[in-house]
């Protein structure tokens, strides 16, 4: 008798689909993984993650299988499906959440929120937290840049962001990009649904002193939070946890710049890092 199959009786998900489906065409197509990497440009090593699940990919590989393997935009829609699976299972009850939140308001410790940051300052993100292939590391940025379609369209949801002066004043290694990330935030504040605020230095301690957190309120009434630290997270769903927090928030939205406030208060360190053109003379 066989060995019995680990997702015997179970749908597979996208994520499984898009990895069977790449390692047919290529079994189809009778190429080797070298010569997909050679037609590709992209690593045999990381080409072969793809086919195992154990990477999605980024839109740049998936353009170039497409291309390759002459699928239209077949390629493409199951990634889309399979990026959700990307992420790991601690996120997916939360992000199941944030996709029908209706309000959802940030304060941000560390780091500025993933919806409200430019692709240079994901990708530097991303290579503090832990080594990665250049493959894998865009991957993730796509995938990073990919949620902040949430704060788009006609059914997205107000968005209130403070953020932490400390946040404001850790400058990405690169100037011009610091700046335009800079930018990115006076642009992002001028949405319809988005409303920034700075939290600065002179505000003293607060509750939530070194805790990044997010509240979303559903269509049925019901909030939840979820708390990040540097290297752990928390979706708290419990009602007293949540008012909790809530009122921690509200306390701290109060001793924030008002939005009008923040956003100068932006653009004077825009002024401040704009790195100075040489004197001509």
């Amino acid at each position: 008798m066989g060995a019995r199959k680990p997702n015997a009786g179970q749908r597979p998900s996208a994520r499984q689909m898009l990895a069977k489906e790449l390692a047919r065409l290529r079994e189809e197509s009778g190429k080797s993984l070298a010569t997909l990497g050679e037609e590709t440009t992209y690593d045999r090593a990381y080409l072969h993650k793809l086919e195992t699940g154990a990477r999605v990919g980024s839109p740049g590989v998936i353009a170039a299988l497409n291309a390759v393997y002459g699928t239209g935009g077949h390629l493409t829609m199951l990634w889309q499906l399979a990026r959700e699976d990307a992420f790991a299972d601690k996120y997916k009850r939360f992000m199941e959440l944030e996709a029908k939140a209706t309000v959802r308001y940030t304060y941000s410790a560390g780091a500025i929120h993933g919806l409200l940051q430019t692709e240079a300052y994901a990708r530097e993100v991303f290579e503090a937290a832990r080594p990665r292939d250049e493959n894998e590391l865009a991957e993730d940025v796509a995938a990073r840049l990919g949620r902040q379609e949430l704060l788009r369209g006609d059914n997205a949801p107000h968005f209130r962001a403070v953020l932490d002066e400390s946040v404001l004043r850790r400058k990405t290694r690169d100037p011009k990009e610091w700046t335009r990330q800079l930018e990115h935030l006076v642009e992002a504040s001028r949405l319809p649904n988005v409303t920034l605020q700075v939290l600065p230095f002179d505000a003293g301690p607060h509750a939530l002193l070194g805790t990044s957190v997010t509240i979303l309120w559903l269509p049925d009434g019901r909030a939840v939070a979820y708390t990040e630290h540097a290297h752990s997270g928390e979706l708290i769903e419990d009602p007293s946890e949540v008012e909790k927090l809530r009122l921690s928030y509200d306390l701290l939205r109060d001793l924030a710049l008002s939005p009008r406030d923040s956003v100068a208060f932006i653009e004077r360190l825009i002024k401040e890092y704009t790195p100075c053109a040489p004197d001509p003379t």
